[in-house]
């Protein structure tokens, strides 16, 4: 069973192995609070254990993914006095920003964030940590910290990751903002949409495209990818090696050959149209709209 959340609605297409995240703060832009940080963290670790669950496809309601930290919170943390012998609550509350990206980047399922709006702070950190990123080409892409007297500190991590320590360097120092079409000459996004129709066929070719790789063999190849650079190399390749074997004795190698070989799809595939993807959408946003209105009218 999913975890409860208040913060993020969740939908699960069972057929097709696909969770769909939406963050739910649409006045605030979706900016995250200590709620959020912990219902995401809670859920990616939740995430670890579903073998049944392929795709994590990620958005923000009302036109924003993420303005980043609510910083209410954050200066609400730093009128409260440091503790002898305790830790700094804004260390804790700081640090919780890296353990959710840390957690989302491992997850064994691919996943895939839809940016447009503001993706700011930790939401630009959720965008380095996606397997595949689709953005809008109006998007607003930066990291505003350091003009507001802040260190993008968890964030740092995971942008040179992505980008590469001369881009991180030059975005984070000078608090840069950018759209789109530059985040994808930059190497942050994989590919941009101009509207909601041309995210639709966008998103549906995606999918199908990950649909129609075998599970397990992608959770595996997943971790083999994220394992280099951090350990030895050589411990990268016996590690790759065992989870060679362990696909080769798998149900998946033979039908994946099979299907080949008799040139038909996999029994994992699965086929999304354009459509399709505009339907669960709908159904998601007129979901989440009832929802805010009733908890407004209480």
């Amino acid at each position: 069973m999913l975890p409860s959340c208040q913060f993020l609605h969740l939908s699960h297409d069972e057929s097709a192995g696909i969770l769909r995240v939406t963050l739910n703060r649409p006045d605030a832009r979706n900016a995250l609070t200590v709620e959020m940080l912990a219902e995401l963290i809670a859920l990616f670790e939740h995430l670890k254990t579903r073998d049944d669950l392929r795709v994590v496809l990620m958005r923000g309601h009302g036109g924003h993914f993420c303005a980043g930290a609510d910083l209410k919170g954050v200066f609400g943390d730093a009128q409260k006095p440091v503790v002898a012998g305790e830790k700094d609550p804004v260390v804790t509350m700081n640090r919780a920003f890296g353990e959710m990206l840390r957690v989302a980047e491992r997850i064994p399922q691919v996943l895939i964030t839809v940016l447009e709006g503001g993706v700011l702070g930790g939401g630009f950190g959720l965008a380095c940590v996606s397997d595949i990123a689709l953005a809008h080409q109006a998007t607003k892409f930066g990291m505003p910290e350091t003009s507001r007297g802040l260190p993008p500190a968890q964030i740092a991590p995971f942008v040179v990751q992505r980008m590469g320590l001369t881009q991180a360097r030059r975005l984070c120092l000078t608090s840069a903002q950018f759209n789109g079409d530059a985040a994808l000459r930059y190497g942050l996004v994989h590919d941009v949409f101009a509207d909601e129709a041309a995210l639709n066929t966008l998103l549906a070719d995606t999918l199908n495209q990950v649909l129609r790789c075998a599970p397990a063999a992608n959770a595996r190849t997943k971790e083999i990818l994220l394992s280099v650079g951090h350990i030895d190399p050589d411990e990268v390749l016996d590690n790759a090696a065992m989870h060679f074997a362990a696909c080769v004795r798998s149900p998946e190698a033979p039908e994946g050959i099979g299907a080949f070989l008799q040139k038909r799809q996999a029994n994992w595939a699965h086929t999304f149209t354009a459509d399709d993807v505009a339907q669960a959408q709908a159904a998601i946003t007129q979901d989440i709209t009832e929802k805010n209105v009733q908890e407004t009218a209480q």
